[in-house]
């Protein structure tokens, strides 16, 4: 394949994965302003800079940027074990912390702190022409579950256990 790309130098064939995935599990990261952690509770997703989110946002390019803390989210799910920054990160959230939601693109309490975080997981898959023209949806959701129970610092506690 590299002779059939390169063969008058002027490209690097380099790539950093043999294949990419045909669908993409995101972790969905949500924080909520209501005093119990309930389903029905008003939560609101953190919005990051390179991931889908919604499903009629149009998917982004970076280059020649690199969106770190995206790319470590986009890995998340491929994991059997969470890792400890993105407890570290929900911490931050929780607290509001003015450098960490610089990395995101939105902020749903605008710098207040909410009262609990979640995490959960979303199959995004890309619409089909059909699908689109129906919806302008670029991505069919289907959520999961949920990964991360609600969490919150008040007495370090966590819901429902």
């Amino acid at each position: 394949m590299n002779a059939a790309f390169n063969r008058w130098q002027l490209v690097n064939t380099y790539g950093a994965f043999g294949s990419v995935t045909k669908n993409r599990v995101e972790i969905v990261v949500e924080g909520t302003l209501d005093t119990v952690p309930a389903e029905d509770a008003d939560w609101r997703e953190y919005r990051f800079r390179g991931k889908p989110g919604e499903p009629e946002r149009i998917p982004r390019q970076w280059a020649p940027y690199h969106l770190r803390l995206d790319w470590l989210m986009w890995f998340l799910p491929l994991r059997t074990v969470h890792e400890d920054w993105f407890y570290a990160f929900l911490v931050k959230l929780l607290a509001a912390d003015p450098a960490t939601l610089r990395l995101l693109r939105e902020d749903p309490f605008h710098g207040e702190r909410p009262r609990w975080v979640r995490a959960r997981s979303a199959l995004y898959e890309f619409s089909t022409h059909a699908e689109f023209r129906q919806t302008h949806q670029r991505w069919v959701i289907t959520p999961l579950r949920v990964l991360v129970r609600p969490l919150t610092l008040r007495e370090n506690e966590e819901a429902g256990g």
